[in-house]
This record gives structure tokens, C-alpha cells and sequence, in this order.
């Protein structure tokens, strides 16, 4: 066991200041130890970041030319699905590595894989139907990143149950392989290793399909994640052969409780966003890639009203920064309404703790992790902000949150330690240079397929 000790350490009651900490084998023992080494001034839990589509990090910026003048969400899924036909295993394994350091050094500490790119590209699986999955898993062990990985079940290419596209096919699995995924990968589950459920979305999993996943005992205490109503367009087809939107349709036919994340639910109801706080579920808002592909957005003061819990996931990587999603999910619902200060609560005024502290709950509802808080028995995942800037001069804990949140773009995240290991030191990652070389022979070779 090793002591330590903070200035100031955030937990589930706000800031205690000399604060010390105990860690044994990766895990919080007490928050309330001996004298021991100095962490630093402000020391917060890790973010958890989730939702990831982790290849998607190496095509950023790679959609951002009119291909039609009516370009959304639809074009822009075509161009990845170009660009996801190229990768393998050990290009996956490469991505994801590099993905994840630039995570850590933001002060994510945790990632959910929403991951669907099971097969090779004409479909046929790989000599092992898991090694997709086995390379995030390695990937995210390399970097010292916590992970929650998703293995995606997606079965049709739309509500009316069409059979996958051509470009589709190495996304899918039968009820079976899915399952018999899930059993294999459930067997490597350790401190920093959770493996879960993720169904694509209502328009790729057929209703018969979802009861017999979550019927099955492997599944019944993993959390579960499912895109959803992120699109008008799945809206319009959802009430055109279902006779509901999707997430009244979720809420009606599936027992969403305290388990659940749904992604994106950008469109709702006001009835559908009353209900979805009720349920217990994480909504899981990844605001800079709904910005990007031009989503909409979500109705978070309303759903902050009803209590309702929600978590932050960077999703396509256009950005990788927890900074910069709770700025924006403030900043979209400003522009909006016109108004300021949207996101706080009856209890408290501080738009950065209100988003921040909600983020690290529900990112950690969603991970099925004991993570995001520095309570005795949670995992050790610690972040040490830079207490030498000078966009801290003169502030303290009342303000710190809101100005590590909202005073610019400079990475205030100093020193993070991820299940117990320093794995950033001095803004720097332990392999960052092996792992950044790596990834640049591999975008060299994907660009000469």
C-alpha cells in the first residue's frame, strides 16, 4: 500500500483540502491515510469517455469537403465506411493505441469501445472471430487506459430489415457468434477490463434478436449501450413501421433501467426525455461529433430538471478532449436558448462542477467500473491538474472547476495515473513515442491501400 497526499482532492462531496489517499493494487483503500507523497495541489478522479469508435480517430478531418450539397450524417457514413474497409487487426491495435494516449493526457482514463468491426472487409471472419476485439483490448492495454469494450451486434441495414450492404457485412453477427463473442471475451475481465453489450441501434438488431441477447446469462449483469435517435431521419422511419420514436419504442418494449446507455438520444419527445431520466439509463452525449455531423441537440436542461443521468464520449475523435465536450454541451444549448449558465442545478450554480460531476457519475454507470469518483474502493484512476499555469493564478476551489472547464484551450492535465500506475508524468506518456511511431507507419500504409 502507498500513501499520498493533495492539496486538494475532488470527491463525491466536493473538494477536501489536505487531503490523503491509500492505494493497494490499483484501488482506492481510504481517502483518509497517512502522510506519504505529494500528488499536487488539485487532484481529480479520471473522466471516463463513453463512447468510442476508436478507428474513426485516424480519418479525422477526412469528410470535411462537400461531396453534395445536401451532405449530413448519411454521406458522411459512406466515406467511413470506405475508410473502415481498409483496416486490420494490427491497424486497429496501432489506432487504438495512439488514441488512447492522446486520452490519457487529456485525463480520460476510461473508455467504452462501441466497437462493430468484427470481420474482414468482404465478411468472412478472421481465424479467430475475436481478434478485432483482441487488439483494442491490447491496445488499451499498452496505453494504461481503463476500457469497457462493446461488442456491437448489428444484423440488418435498416428498420425494414434488408439484409447488410456490401460495406456492412464485416459488421455482422447472428445471435449465436454474438454470444458465443461475449463468452470468449468475458473470460479476460479484470481490474481494468470490462466487457459488455452493445446493440448497433434499432434499425440494425431486430426486436427478436434483442430479447434473445438479454434473455442469455452471459449478458445479465453487463451494462449495455445502444445508439439511438440521433437522426431525424431514424425518427421518421422508427414512427413509419414501428408506430413510435425510437426511444418511446425502447422504453415500451425493453426493460431499460440503470444498465442502460443511450447514445446520443438527440431527438425526443418532451414525454420521451421525462422518461428516459426516470429510467435510471445514462444518455451518453458525445457533443463534438453530434456537432460535426450536424445531429442536433439534446435537451439537457430539461432532462437535468428531471434528475436524469448522463456521461460524455468523444465518439468519431474529431476532438479528444473531456474539456471540450462539457464546453459544448453547455455552449450548444446557450446558443440555443440565448441565454447563460444553463447546465446547473437547484443545489448548485457552478455550470463546471453541475456538467463535471455529472459526467463522472454517468461515464461511470456506463462502464460497469467502480471509476470516477476518489471514494474508498474505487479503482486508483487520478488526474493532477497543472498548478504552475497561469490560467490558475489567483483562483481556488471555488472557482477551479469552472476555470479548468472554461478559460481556454491549453491541456491543464499535468500528471495522470490510471488503476493505480503513473501512466502520464509532466504532460507526457509513458510510450508515447513508441506508440505515436507506430501509428504513423501505419497511416502511411493505409493511405497506399
Amino acid at each position: 500500500m502507498k500513501n499520498y497526499s493533495a492539496e486538494s482532492l475532488w470527491g463525491p462531496q466536493g473538494w477536501t483540502r489536505d487531503a490523503r489517499i491509500a492505494i493497494d493494487a490499483g484501488r482506492i483503500v481510504t481517502a483518509t491515510g497517512g502522510e506519504g507523497e505529494r500528488l499536487g495541489r488539485w487532484v481529480l478522479p479520471g473522466m471516463p469517455n463513453l463512447h468510442s469508435h476508436a478507428f474513426q480517430r485516424a480519418m479525422a478531418g477526412l469528410a470535411e469537403r462537400q461531396t453534395n450539397p445536401s451532405d449530413s450524417f448519411w454521406t458522411w457514413r459512406e466515406i467511413m465506411y470506405a475508410f473502415a474497409g481498409r483496416i486490420g487487426p494490427d491497424d486497429l491495435r496501432a489506432i487504438a493505441a495512439q488514441l488512447y494516449v492522446e486520452m490519457l493526457k487529456a485525463g480520460y482514463t476510461h473508455v467504452c469501445e462501441f466497437h462493430y468491426l468484427h470481420h474482414q472487409p468482404d465478411g468472412k471472419p478472421y481465424a479467430d472471430p475475436a481478434a478485432m476485439s483482441l487488439a483494442l483490448i491490447e491496445a488499451a492495454r499498452e496505453a494504461g487506459i481503463g476500457l469497457t469494450l462493446l461488442p456491437t451486434l448489428y444484423m440488418t441495414g435498416g428498420f425494414d430489415g434488408r439484409m447488410l450492404s456490401e460495406r456492412q457485412r464485416r459488421f455482422g453477427f447472428d445471435v449465436d457468434g454474438y454470444l458465443s463473442l461475449l463468452r470468449q471475451l468475458v473470460k479476460m475481465e479484470n481490474a481494468a477490463l470490462r466487457i459488455g453489450v452493445a446493440l448497433h441501434s434499432l434499425r440494425a438488431v431486430p426486436e427478436k434478436a434483442m430479447r434473445a441477447v438479454l434473455a442469455d446469462e452471459t449478458t445479465r449483469a453487463m451494462p449495455i449501450h445502444i445508439h439511438i435517435a440521433e437522426q431525424i431521419g431514424e425518427v421518421q422511419d422508427c414512427l413509419a413501421l414501428r408506430n413510435a420514436r425510437p426511444v418511446e419504442w425502447l422504453l415500451d418494449n425493453l426493460p431499460v433501467d440503470a444498465r442502460w446507455c443511450l447514445v446520443h438520444a438527440t431527438h425526443m419527445s418532451a414525454q420521451e426525455t421525462q422518461r428516459l431520466a426516470q429510467s435510471g439509463a445514462v444518455a451518453g452525449l458525445c457533443p463534438t461529433t453530434e456537432a460535426n455531423l450536424g445531429d442536433g441537440l439534446f435537451a439537457l436542461k430539461a432532462y437535468l430538471d428531471d434528475s436524469g443521468a448522463l456521461g460524455i464520449g468523444s465518439d468519431s475523435h474529431i476532438s479528444v478532449s473531456p474539456v471540450e465536450e462539457l464546453r459544448w454541451l453547455e455552449y450548444g444549448q446557450r446558443l440555443a436558448t440565448r441565454h447563460r449558465n444553463i447546465a446547473v442545478s437547484a443545489t448548485n450554480h457552478s455550470v463546471g462542477e453541475t456538467l463535471h460531476a455529472a459526467a463522472l457519475r454517468g461515464g461511470a454507470q456506463a462502464s460497469g467500473a467502480a471509476i470516477g469518483t476518489t471514494a474508498a474502493g474505487a479503482r486508483a484512476d487520478l488526474v493532477v491538474l497543472d498548478e504552475t499555469s497561469s490560467l490558475f493564478a489567483g483562483r481556488d476551489e471555488a472557482s477551479l472547476i469552472d476555470k479548468f472547464l472554461f478559460a481556454g484551450n491549453t491541456n491543464l492535465v499535468r500528471h495522470v495515473m490510471a488503476n493505480g500506475d503513473w501512466v502520464v508524468r509532466d504532460f507526457r506518456h509513458r510510450d508515447e513515442e513508441r506508440i505515436a511511431a507506430r501509428y504513423r507507419q501505419t497511416m502511411l500504409a493505409l493511405a497506399d491501400r
